[in-house]
């Protein structure tokens, strides 16, 4: 018997390893945007991000949805769906930000965290490599595949682990938003999720970040 229960630690552990080495080897030297840090504060920090250009698809439907399709979208785009027929060196993070819902007045609503039903209308985004402008960027093929230049912004981020699924983004989400009302900050968008690992990473891996802009 201590000899079964030797062996399948022995497995246990070679599999763990395994699930560890895969979740890690992805993202080892995987290129992320660059920033500078502006304050730490209890619960988040303000970064200010320079200019860099995300290729996104806007879809609309539940958070679990539209992130799996417009991840499939968009790296299909990076993976030789474009002009060049040549692949595009994946980044990190991957960005899920939801959009305002439409309000029935002629004026566009500010950029809301806010649910629409089960649903709503959601960006998902990753950051092209920093050696890419505009211009030497391949287009997409996919119409729904956009790219787009982002300037300068300061943004306050708080950084979270696990899976980054709905209910979990919601909670960050609050703290973040109470502590920057804490410290008489008013946000100056919507917020947008930050994944960081593949899916298969080990939750005790995973580094995932919400964050608003701030002025």
């Amino acid at each position: 018997m201590k000899v079964i229960i030797m062996v399948a630690a022995g497995i246990v552990a070679l599999l763990l390893g395994g699930w560890m080495v895969a979740g890690y080897v992805p993202t080892r030297n995987i290129e992320t945007p660059k920033y500078e840090l502006v304050t730490k504060a209890k619960g988040y920090e303000v970064r200010s991000y320079a200019p860099h250009i995300v290729a996104e698809v806007e879809l609309t439907g539940k958070y679990g949805e539209t992130l799996n399709k417009g991840f499939g979208k968009v790296a299909d785009y990076i993976f030789g769906n474009n002009t060049a027929k040549g692949s595009i060196a994946m980044t990190a993070p991957v960005l899920h930000e939801k959009q305002a819902a439409s309000e029935k007045i002629a004026m566009t609503a500010p950029v809301l965290h806010e649910k629409a039903g089960e649903g709503g209308t959601y960006k998902l985004a990753f950051v092209m490599p920093s050696s890419y402008t505009l211009e030497t960027l391949p287009k997409p093929n996919n119409d729904e595949v956009t790219l787009r230049a982002v300037p300068e912004k300061k943004f306050a981020v708080r950084s979270f682990g696990g899976y980054a699924t709905e209910a979990k983004v919601e909670r960050e989400t609050k703290k973040l938003m109470d502590a920057l009302k804490g410290d008489n900050i008013t946000p100056a968008s919507g917020p947008t999720t930050a994944q960081f690992n593949p899916p298969w990473t080990p939750p005790f891996m995973r580094h995932n970040e919400v964050m608003v802009e701030v002025r």
